[in-house]
């Protein structure tokens, strides 16, 4: 898979979750909260997700493919970013071009979805949600921030993280944030879930 198919579609991806799901969603319920998937992700509080390289809103669907223009003209949405609730760096705009590519799109499900199995395997009290703004999945406990990110401009391929509000100095802490581990795209996702749920507990431990 090419590095920058995967971090256009990443991209997309984050766009897509902010201006198709948190923000219509923000505007009805009140909550940018979205849920991770095994093959995608949805919202929390409206029927609206993404599945594969598709969106999926109440009974109808349509590729990612396209503008955004057009995408949004296709559904009944309130499409856009939730105003007001954190500052949106990166919007879609409507005459962009979503080219989602499948494989990306599968890479990036399957980290999200192993790196919220694992944060409740070793957080069973927290409760794992997909953050719009940075688009990872992330549970925090005792000012401790723990989770799984597709990729960013820190580092642009899957990863896991812990992240002390209070910084820490020491091997394992290897990141401006805390510590990192980049996860392997070749894992399936019971492997990835195992490779993060080490992470976490080493991160414990090391707290």
């Amino acid at each position: 898979m090419d590095d920058q198919a995967y971090v256009r579609t990443r991209r997309q991806l984050r766009g897509i979750a902010e201006s198709f799901i948190a923000g219509p969603q923000h505007r009805a319920a009140g909550t940018i909260r979205l849920v991770v998937r095994p093959d995608g992700f949805t919202g929390v509080s409206i029927p609206v997700a993404v599945r594969g390289s598709e969106l999926v809103w109440g009974d109808a669907s349509a590729p990612l493919t396209g503008t955004v223009g057009a995408l949004a003209a296709a559904t009944d949405l309130d499409v856009g970013p939730p105003e007001g609730v954190y500052e949106i760096v990166d919007p879609l705009s409507s005459d962009t071009v979503v080219d989602v590519d499948a494989e990306a799109a599968e890479l990036v499900h399957r980290s999200l979805y192993a790196g919220g199995f694992a944060l409740a395997s070793v957080l069973p009290a927290g409760h794992p949600v997909l953050w719009p703004e940075h688009f990872d999945v992330a549970v925090t406990e005792d000012e401790v921030n723990y989770g799984v990110s597709p990729g960013d401009d820190f580092h642009p391929l899957p990863y896991a993280y812990v992240g002390p509000w209070t910084s820490r100095i020491g091997v394992f802490w290897n990141a401006p944030f805390g510590a990192f581990q980049a996860l392997d795209p070749a894992h399936d996702v019971d492997r990835l879930a195992a490779d993060v749920t080490d992470f976490f507990d080493r991160g414990r431990a090391e707290l």
